[in-house]
């Protein structure tokens, strides 16, 4: 198993981000929200010296785990899923954490993912250097990178089927104390939504690529990454205002930085950019992400 130094901690935290993944290895991995812990896995249960090893290290990185919980690895996400405490379980399971100073309301009983995946946090960080004017946020989840682009001034959308998720994404813009005023929502199908920007003639200088693996769509269209991540990039592309940057992400692991990079040449993009993953990334799972610019 592979543990982040605890000295990284005072590092994160000096740049206002209270999450990280603290330790990694063959089907299992812990990663830190505030004063919790998911610890996710595939073992039958999760062996008590594990959480002897996970408080030496919360001891070192000088900080206290009052609430501690527990996931089942699967393909793909469901009851089998549910995540369920190992500690703490008498305290509220929803809490607010912060990444690059702002801050996420994450819920750890919330199923798959608690609302927040920190595997990103570099690719927002770069996205605020980036400074956009208009962002948006397809396959936007709880809609942190959406956060992350209002926090300096850019006019978000965000776009997901999922009502509930972007009702979180509200949430996350009070907490930051962002006005509503220019960020908009929408629950719908990406690829429906897409055609429609590009007939209202509507322009993004950064746009956020993040689809699942796989879905079904509003009207039962199945979405496989694999086969439909360059439709879905063409389709983006007819909203990108040149110059502007468009981040492709996937879980996919058939899906690689070249494939990814061959994709968006195909369509006409020459530049990229990849941003160096932090200490705490380097070990465990994280998706395949690259920059590309908007021709």
């Amino acid at each position: 198993m592979i543990w982040t130094p605890p000295e990284y901690v005072a590092e994160l935290e000096g740049e206002g981000s209270t999450v990280c993944r603290i330790a990694s290895a063959d089907g299992l991995r812990i990663e830190r929200f505030g004063p919790g812990a998911i610890i996710s896995h595939r073992e039958r249960q999760v062996r008590p010296e594990l959480i002897d090893r996970l408080d030496a290290w919360a001891a070192r990185a000088g900080i206290a785990l009052d609430r501690i919980y527990e996931r089942q690895l699967v393909i793909a996400p469901g009851e089998t899923d549910k995540p369920r405490p190992l500690r703490g379980g008498e305290l509220d399971s929803v809490l607010t954490v912060q990444e690059l100073g702002l801050r996420y309301e994450v819920d750890f009983l919330a199923g798959y993912s608690c609302g927040l995946f920190i595997d990103q946090r570099h690719n927002r960080k770069y996205l605020l250097g980036l400074r956009p004017r208009r962002a948006l946020n397809t396959f936007s989840y709880t809609c942190a990178f959406s956060i992350a682009a209002a926090s300096i001034g850019a006019e978000t959308l965000s776009v997901d089927l999922a009502k509930v998720a972007l009702a979180r994404g509200r949430r996350n813009l009070e907490l930051n104390g962002i006005a509503p005023e220019g960020h908009r929502f929408i629950a719908d199908d990406v690829l429906d939504v897409l055609p429609r920007l590009a007939r209202r003639g509507e322009k993004y200088d950064a746009i956020i690529l993040d689809p699942p693996t796989f879905a079904r769509g509003a009207k039962g269209r199945p979405f496989r990454v694999e086969r439909d991540m360059e439709k879905l990039l063409a389709l983006a592309l007819e909203v990108g205002a040149p110059g502007g940057w468009i981040l492709l992400s996937t879980n996919a692991s058939e899906l690689q930085v070249r494939d990814l990079r061959s994709m968006a040449r195909r369509q006409g993009c020459d530049r990229f950019h990849e941003e160096t993953l932090p200490a705490d990334l380097t070990h465990g799972p994280v998706s395949t992400t690259v920059w590309a610019q908007i021709p």
